[in-house]
């Protein structure tokens, strides 16, 4: 199992620790632009294997496509991370260049491979790698959804005062501040609905701190997280290289799915070794799926920013 990971920076770093640590994959290859950022960040790592307890080996390589060829499962952070203020949206100019190239290239050394994109804006970006590469759609996902769902998990637990442990929910929609759909409707503590033990009031301000998730911590670090997002990362890798069968929420091509085609967007799927083995539909109640109409219409809009 071979992995690659393209940008070196704290998400992508942070991806590839948590898969080597994880110790299902053969071989991670690290991939930057930045001449000996990605060996230095693969050394660093190597050294915490005898301390970690891990068998992976992780290769850096600056700007070398070849190294990565016949990789399963490719991984796209590269671009520029949010500032203070900045909206995911704000920064397709640049990263829409960067996902579009990166995709292709690695796309040309390794055709079977599945692409998972981390690049924002998350949704468009996904979208514009299905178009830029022609993979089928089972091969193409968008990570949002599953790091959008943690921090809603999180965001419950605090509510809730209970163990995450006891918390599942899950976050449907564009991985936007104002595109995400928290289902408070749907989550439940031990199957219990968290209706039970929250007000309407607490969990509008739950659905509202998730939302914003993103934009808190960048606000606090000065940049994008970087922990959770690369967890996420390798969550998705780990289902699709163990055909673990789970399900996420992740960015996905839809062909009437929701009612909904040409467009990548957050819904349940069923993650496994062929990639997105099944798109699950849900029943959303009026509220919802007006939220995703919504939700649809502000991807289309950033979509509609591409030069495909």
């Amino acid at each position: 199992m071979k992995v690659t990971v393209v940008g070196a920076g704290a998400v992508g770093a942070s991806c590839a620790e948590y898969i080597a640590i994880k110790n299902f994959a053969s071989e991670v290859v690290l991939l930057d632009i930045k001449e000996g950022f990605a060996e230095g960040k693969a050394m660093d790592l190597m050294q915490t294997a005898s301390l970690n307890g891990f068998d992976t080996k992780i290769t850096g390589i600056t700007n070398d496509y070849s190294a990565t060829a016949n990789s399963d499962i490719c991984v796209i952070t590269s671009g520029i991370p949010r500032k203070p203020g900045m909206t995911r949206e704000e920064l397709i100019g640049i990263n829409a260049g960067i996902v579009k190239a990166v995709s292709s290239s690695l796309v040309e050394h390794s055709p079977n491979t599945i692409l998972i994109v981390v690049s924002n804006p998350m949704d468009t970006m996904a979208y514009l790698a299905a178009k830029a590469t022609g993979l089928p759609k089972h091969r193409i996902i968008g990570m949002g959804g599953a790091l959008d769902s943690a921090r809603f998990k999180y965001r419950l637990a605090e509510a809730l005062e209970a163990p995450i442990s006891d918390v599942d929910g899950m976050v449907l929609g564009g991985h936007s501040d104002t595109g995400m759909i928290p289902l408070t409707r749907l989550a439940t503590r031990n199957s219990v609905p968290v209706t039970k033990f929250l007000s309407a009031e607490r969990l509008e301000q739950v659905k509202e701190d998730t939302k914003v998730g993103g934009a808190t911590l960048t606000k606090l670090l000065g940049t994008s997280a970087w922990y959770a997002p690369g967890a996420a990362v390798s969550s998705l890798v780990q289902a699709i290289a163990c055909d673990q069968k789970k399900m996420f929420p992740c960015s996905v091509y839809l062909e009437g799915e929701y009612g909904m085609n040409d467009i990548c967007i957050g819904v349940p799927v069923i993650l496994g070794r062929k990639g997105i083995e099944k798109i699950v539909e849900i029943d959303l109640n009026d509220a919802e799926k007006a939220n995703m109409k919504e939700s649809a219409e502000a991807v289309r809009k950033t979509n509609g920013l591409l030069e495909l």
